[in-house]
C-alpha cells in the first residue's frame, strides 16, 4: 500500500473518540488543579481550543468539511469553554 492510497481525512467517528479521550484526559488534569476545579477545565479547554486552531490551520482543514476536523473540535471546547466559565462564576 502506498502513501497516495491512505485515507488525508480521518473520519467522523475518530475525531469524537479524539475528542473525548482529549476531554476525559483534561477532566483528570483540572481535578488536580491548585486553582480549583472550575477554573482549571476552564483554562484547558481554552488551551485546546487554541490547539485545534494551530492544528487545523496547519493542516489547512476545510471549516465546513462533510468530516468532523479539529475546527469542529475547536468549536466543541470553545462552547464548553463557554458553558464552564458560566458555571464557574455561580460556585
Amino acid at each position: 500500500m502506498n502513501t497516495k492510497q491512505l485515507p488525508r481525512e480521518l473520519q467522523s467517528v475518530q475525531v469524537m473518540v479524539r475528542f473525548g479521550f482529549r476531554l476525559a484526559i483534561m477532566i483528570g488534569f483540572a481535578a488536580f488543579a491548585g486553582a480549583g476545579f472550575g477554573k482549571g477545565l476552564v483554562t484547558l479547554l481554552w488551551m485546546s481550543a487554541l490547539i485545534c486552531a494551530v492544528a487545523g490551520l496547519v493542516k489547512r482543514e476545510m471549516p465546513f468539511a462533510t468530516n468532523l476536523n479539529h475546527w469542529d473540535e475547536m468549536t466543541a471546547y470553545v462552547a464548553l469553554c463557554a458553558l464552564g466559565t458560566g458555571i464557574a462564576q455561580y460556585l
